[in-house]
């Protein structure tokens, strides 16, 4: 990933500031990543609760600049700004993290205003975790999706595999042409994902992995999977 200064390098200590669900759940996965962690957050408590499992964990005020300066945040490639409701307090960590150096700052927003806002001050990456998550949970509502990725107009899907694919070939199913999507890869369901080719043939149960647009993405979960209404192709 490209920084503001145009280096590319995988970072190895990243800041992590705000500890509430959002701000534990990425330090606690950088952690599992191998990284070295420090997190912020003026709340005692969640301060005391994160210390045995990240690297790094401090009580203060990110908004204070001299703070800051003395945790030497400037030494940090990486910053995460995930603190949420506090939308002043957001902002005014990120333009001081901006101007301690740091090359690359990922940031959460609760609104598009607050996401623009972010991005003037110095927010090289604004995040909306809420948002996601509730387009995510939507379509495993309305669809048969498993779990759901999107990003510009396009998406990857886990999805079972329809029945119309059951017992055919992937290279005679035609999909892109009469469903606009593609194949990525497969699972049996007690097996490992795998790269599909055309000569793979899903069966009941197998789950896959699908890309296209999201409109056609959405269509497509909405084909039967389970047995029973069975639509196969003429092969």
């Amino acid at each position: 990933m490209i920084g503001r200064r145009g280096t590319r390098k995988e970072p190895e200590s990243i800041l992590v500031i705000g500890l509430g669900r959002f701000g534990s759940a990425v330090a606690l996965a950088l952690v599992e990543m191998g990284k070295d962690v420090m997190a912020i957050d003026e709340n005692a408590e969640l301060v005391q609760r994160y210390s045995a499992e990240l690297t790094h964990v401090v009580q203060a005020d990110t908004t204070d600049e001299e703070a800051l300066r003395q945790l030497g945040v400037s030494s940090f490639d990486r910053a995460v700004v995930a603190i949420g409701a506090d939308i002043e307090a957001s902002v005014l960590t990120v333009l001081a993290l901006s101007e301690a150096g740091i090359e690359e700052i990922w940031a959460k927003a609760i609104t598009a205003k607050h996401g623009k806002i972010l991005e003037r001050v110095g927010a090289d990456h604004v995040v909306y975790p809420e948002r996601a998550m509730g387009q995510k949970i939507a379509h495993q509502i309305v669809g048969s999706l498993e779990d759901y990725l999107s990003f510009e107009g396009y998406a990857l899907a886990r999805i079972k595999a329809p029945t119309l694919l059951w017992g055919v070939p992937l290279g005679k199913s035609d999909l892109r042409a009469r469903h606009r999507v593609t194949v990525v890869a497969i699972k049996e369901p007690e097996g490992r994902y795998t790269y599909a080719d055309l000569e793979t043939i899903p069966h009941q149960g197998d789950e896959l992995i699908v890309s296209g647009t999201v409109k056609a993405i959405e269509k497509f979960s909405l084909l039967p999977h389970e047995k029973g209404s069975l639509e196969t192709y003429e092969t």
